[in-house]
């Protein structure tokens, strides 16, 4: 097998050399339906901000300084870390197949076709729903300062306002999207000041060091609890990788522009992280020094674990700095579903061009050059869920006790991938024992570890949505369509 036609991705060609994919093909052309190079490297890291969100461990601050034992600080530590191995094969494969559909496309190159489907099956059941658990925070917040409207209400309106942005085109919602992220960093580095300067004002309420070694004694056991819960904020810098067809290189949309785009894409997941990482790690410690509830009274009173943060702020700062922060996360929220229903779009592409999905959603619109037919099925699923969960009182808990376990089924068949293509696919070379074998294996293992960890709901979901998609792949072998896919990829 000729080592470079596995990695020939579903826009032609082999990964690193076949420009093809950089705009869309001419009407009446035979080739794929392809995405055009627009994104910086600049806008590949606001599309990954964005997902994850600056502040996303306001919401569950409390739950992790509960679990802990006050070390909340370190428990994001060990989660950067943790989710560093995923990151690193993110970038691997990226390399090696550049195209859009991300996990589905690297677990299609370095497993086979079946694989590459159930990966893809899995990730979609996350880029649907995560974008709608933000959708209905954003209702949630907006419903909190305006009373008057029904969240439900608010929360439609903030699907439609970004579907509208996802389809005047990618760059333009990467425009928005940068104001929208440095809103949000703004009001965290108030945060950060006001924090700061009530420490040098008051003091803290506990030991500098509380934050790092828990209070009243270490305990690891309680950490890597935690840690299983915490590697939940980070589900999102993954999303960059989606876009790998429309990233340019570091001089534009030029001759080998495919593999100086993967390359940029490769640098902007593991950045993203490593900024990510520090966000969390700046905000969680600051607020552990100025929580007024010690770590053990809040593991016995559950019911304040989900506002501790917003406690802390008013105990602290005062109810200014609460309202900042509600306003910021209303917003923020809206624009981290914004980049999440991309990333669904360019999903629901790249499968449905590989004749996974129904081929209406691979084409490209003439005009803004993005999937426009993937992007508005995405946005109805999520529409749909956003706003049943809405008129629920206990939608948020429904949709978000499910929302992670696709991702990280889709983040075990990443690492299995990493091995997959370098050490069984390219046997004519010797690859890294240490890249290609030793840090997918420590990632398949972070996210197993995970998995277990998830609740059982989730677990449940997970089981029936893989069950329907094995179903979905066997109907297809049945048809002869899996064969024709894979022609590409052998």
């Amino acid at each position: 097998m000729p080592e470079n036609d596995a990695a020939r991705g579903t826009a032609g060609g082999p990964a690193g050399g076949d420009d093809r994919a950089a705009t869309a093909p001419e009407r009446g052309s035979s080739s794929p339906p392809a995405l055009r190079r627009t994104l910086s490297f600049r806008d590949l890291i606001v599309y990954g901000l964005l997902f994850i969100a600056p502040m996303a461990p306001v919401g569950i601050f409390g739950t992790l300084q509960a679990k802990s034992g006050g070390a909340v600080t370190l428990v994001y530590l060990v989660a950067t870390v943790a989710m560093a191995f995923t990151a690193y094969s993110y970038a691997q494969m990226v390399r090696v197949a550049p195209q859009a559909g991300s996990v589905y496309t690297y677990a299609r190159v370095g497993l086979g076709e079946g694989a590459g489907f159930v990966a893809g099956w899995m990730a979609m059941l996350d880029y649907l729903l995560i974008p709608a658990v933000a959708y209905l925070f954003s209702g949630i917040a907006m419903h909190a300062l305006v009373p008057g409207v029904h969240q439900w209400v608010w929360t439609a309106l903030a699907v439609v306002v970004t579907t509208l942005l996802n389809l005047w085109g990618v760059r333009a919602a990467a425009v928005v999207g940068f104001a929208v992220l440095a809103l949000e960093i703004a009001v965290l580095a108030v945060f950060v000041v006001a924090a700061v300067a009530e420490l040098v004002a008051h003091g803290a309420q506990r030991g500098w060091a509380a934050p790092l070694t828990g209070e009243g004694g270490f305990s690891m056991t309680a950490v890597l609890a935690a840690v299983s819960v915490a590697v939940l904020s980070y589900l999102g810098f993954d999303a960059i990788a989606a876009f790998a067809e429309e990233a340019r290189g570091a001089h534009g949309p030029a001759a080998g522009a495919g593999q100086r785009g993967a390359d940029q894409v490769a640098r902007a997941v593991i950045t993203c992280l490593v900024v990510a990482g520090l966000l969390f790690a700046v905000q969680t410690y600051l607020a552990a020094l100025l929580a007024p509830m010690p770590a053990a009274e809040l593991a016995a009173k559950p019911g304040e674990q989900g506002a501790a943060f917003y406690t802390t702020v008013d105990a602290s700062v005062g109810g200014w700095l609460h309202d900042l922060v509600a306003a910021s996360k209303a917003l923020g929220a809206a624009f981290a579903a914004l980049a999440g229903q991309a990333a669904a779009g360019r999903l629901l592409f790249a499968m449905a061009r590989d004749r996974r999905l129904p081929g209406a959603m691979a084409k490209v619109d003439a005009g803004s050059g993005v999937p426009r037919r993937a992007l508005l099925g995405a946005a109805v699923v999520t529409l749909v869920a956003a706003v049943w969960a809405a008129r629920r009182d206990d939608g948020l808990d429904h949709l978000s006790s499910i929302v992670n376990v696709g991702a990280l089924t889709a983040f075990a068949l990443l690492h299995a991938s990493v091995i997959g293509w370098f050490r069984v696919r390219r046997r004519a070379e010797v690859p890294s024992v240490l890249r290609h074998v030793v840090v997918p294996v420590i990632g398949l293992a972070v996210v197993v570890a995970v998995i277990v960890e998830a609740s059982p709901t989730a677990q449940v979901v997970g089981a029936v949505w893989l069950a329907v998609g094995l179903a979905v792949l066997a109907l297809q072998y049945g048809r002869g369509r899996a064969g024709r896919g894979g022609e590409q990829a052998e």
